[in-house]
């Protein structure tokens, strides 16, 4: 420690020059593992995929160990898995894990509209969540859809405007992906959620938050029960 002209004790900065060498590959492993994110979110890596280091890294050009780092960082999100002598893995989520992931979005998505404060409401992302999904509808993209489910539910959750709360939901919903896999027909789980999308941005357009809230709060459980009897189907099948 060293003693200013304060009279104050201040640390010793030299340790600080052994993190100077980390700090790109650090901030190139948290876009990897951005990336990724992103990836899962769009259903491009399904639960129980190996990731190979090998592919990924060439793919993305980016050295192992920064993969590796990202591999890390998506793992403490929940995201992937190391086995042992197998490698990394997309996770397969256990019940207990959609019905958190549940929970936690009751409690912010339904707080962010109960939050909103005097109408009009910035509804733009809203609003391009809804027409996409409508759009991928139309032409059968039900991938798409999913994909733009996420983005509806990850726009209301942004209406709050906290950057806080926008990570949190984009690492739960990207959790929440995971389980989507488990329907076997994804149009017949995700067309029935696309009007109730519409009806939810139009209540939201009107100045009815409180109404928005109260849709979104029937319309997250029919969602957590649906994915839960599949699951329970799933396990019954085995």
């Amino acid at each position: 420690m060293a003693v200013n002209a304060g009279g104050r004790t201040s640390p010793d900065l030299s340790e600080l020059a052994a993190d100077s060498a980390s700090l790109a590959r650090s901030g190139t492993a948290e876009r990897v593992a951005a990336i990724l994110r992103d990836r899962i979110t769009e259903g491009y890596f399904p639960p129980g995929s190996r990731l190979s280091e090998e592919s990924i890294s060439g793919a993305l050009a980016v050295s192992r160990n920064t993969l590796r780092e990202a591999f890390r960082l998506l793992s403490h999100e929940r995201l992937l898995e190391h086995r042992l002598n197998k490698g990394v893995f997309v996770r397969v989520l256990a019940v207990d894990d959609l019905v958190d992931i549940y929970r936690v979005r009751l409690l912010v998505e339904c707080a962010a509209l109960r939050t909103l404060g005097e109408p009009p409401y910035d509804l733009s992302a809203v609003e391009a969540a809804v027409s996409t999904g409508e759009q991928a509808a139309l032409t059968g993209d039900w991938p798409g859809c999913s994909t733009a489910n996420i983005r509806f539910h990850q726009a209301l959750a942004g209406l709050a405007n906290s950057p806080r709360t926008d990570e949190l939901m984009r690492n739960v919903l990207a959790e929440l992906r995971l389980a989507f896999h488990v329907m076997a027909d994804p149009r017949r789980f995700h067309e029935p959620y696309l009007t109730r999308n519409r009806e939810i941005a139009d209540r939201l357009a009107e100045g009815d938050a409180a109404g928005a809230e109260r849709m979104l709060a029937f319309y997250l459980e029919d969602s957590r029960r649906q994915l839960a009897e599949a699951y329970a189907e799933r396990l019954t099948a085995r």
